[in-house]
């Protein structure tokens, strides 16, 4: 079935906001945990929710912890979120071709439409879908199902990117196809091992399978 539906995951994806999830990390922690992480030992911590990772260090502060990672996060969010080269254009063709797109993503609703509105990609989504939108975060396959009702998309028409394994398995749970992007933080290898059905180097590699010409 031809493919007219893409839900993307936002960080690491469309917007570059590792430095300032690994900043945000490194301020929270070294406030808790002085001296016990680093930049390589914080990366794991790049796409579940902050709810889990700070549950898993502490499971008596993690709010504590997850509202101080998030006021850092907020404070510097402007300043530290970079573009990923191609990603306005090939969203823009896409949109322009009629493409039901939409956002699903492991941070909230608020914070999510700040990303895509710094970077001006807020005008090409209608549906975003975020953490406090559902009750089950990916990988699970509730706020895939949420975004395709919204767009009144099925499955079968859809393909799920993302930069990380809660992206290709929660697009694998929800039954749809899956492409990664070979820019992601972790590496093209680590995705590759998850099996996803694509891997994107470049924006223009979606627009290759979706069908759309290139001028």
């Amino acid at each position: 079935m031809k493919k007219t539906t893409l839900l993307f995951d936002l960080d690491g994806t469309l917007i570059n906001t590792n430095e300032l999830i690994i900043a945000s990390f490194l301020h929270t922690l070294g406030h808790y945990r002085p001296n016990e992480y680093t930049r390589e030992t914080v990366l794991p911590f790049i796409g579940p929710t902050l709810q889990d990772t700070f549950k898993s260090i502490d499971a008596e502060r993690w709010e504590e912890m997850v509202e101080t990672y998030r006021t850092h996060n907020h404070k510097h969010h402007d300043e530290l979120v970079e573009e990923y080269p191609g990603v306005y254009e090939g969203l823009q063709k896409l949109h322009e071709q009629g493409f039901k797109m939409a956002i699903v993503t492991t941070k909230k609703n608020q914070t999510a439409h700040m990303g895509l509105k710094l970077k001006g990609l807020d005008v090409f989504f209608d549906v975003v879908i975020g953490l406090d939108d559902v009750t089950k975060a990916k990988p699970d396959p509730e706020p895939l199902m949420k975004a395709l009702e919204a767009l009144g998309s099925t499955p079968e028409e859809t393909i799920m990117v993302g930069d990380n394994s809660h992206d290709i398995l929660g697009g694998k749970n929800a039954g749809v196809t899956t492409a990664a992007v070979g820019w992601a933080i972790k590496g093209e290898e680590y995705l590759k091992s998850f099996n996803p059905d694509y891997i994107l180097h470049t924006m223009d590699d979606l627009l290759d399978v979706v069908g759309v010409t290139q001028s």
